[in-house]
């Protein structure tokens, strides 16, 4: 009689094996002391804060009160009811203005030195932004200091008042 060959028997996995020290390797990691604790990191000195973005105050020369001389020109009709800069809306009938320089919500006195007329206006909008110009005017303030000119310009005299104190009636002394 003939043997059959036995089956062979699958060599057992080492999968297992493997696994647990794997799992082993780990948690000895994971316990392993650390470096002992140092002094504390000491706080990297910060490089100054960059300078600002352009914002509306004015620059510091023009804080001051001075006088300003140049061109005025009359806000468009366009812009009646568009919201202005400090959040108003634009009135033809108002004495409101636009200046570059001068703080949102000041008051100056416009004076026209053609006609020697003048009116006060409330800083309520930003602009000229045409250069040669300081200052825009509603038509109401332009027709009070007698601009009237077909190119809707005049050379004027711009000069910041005082804020206005309680009882004051118009913000100047």
């Amino acid at each position: 009689m003939v043997q059959s060959p036995r089956p062979a028997t699958p060599a057992p996995s080492r999968w297992p094996l493997f696994a647990c020290a794997a799992v082993a390797l780990a948690l000895v990691g994971c316990a392993a002391p650390s470096a002992p604790p140092g002094p504390a990191p000491q706080a990297q000195p910060q490089p100054p804060p960059k300078a600002a973005a352009p914002t509306d105050r004015p620059a510091p020369a023009t804080r001051g009160g001075r006088k300003q001389v140049g061109k005025a020109s009359i806000y468009a009709r366009k812009f009646d009811g568009r919201t202005m800069a400090d959040g108003s809306p634009m009135s033809l009938l108002d004495d409101n203005a636009a200046s570059k320089t001068l703080p949102l919500g000041s008051r100056a006195r416009v004076k026209n030195l053609e006609t020697g007329k003048s009116a006060v206006v409330t800083i309520q909008d930003r602009g000229p932004f045409v250069p040669g110009r300081i200052i825009d005017l509603s038509p109401a303030t332009a027709a009070l200091i007698g601009l009237t000119s077909k190119d809707g310009l005049a050379d004027v005299e711009v000069t910041p008042l005082p804020a206005a104190r309680p009882g004051d009636a118009d913000g100047e002394k």
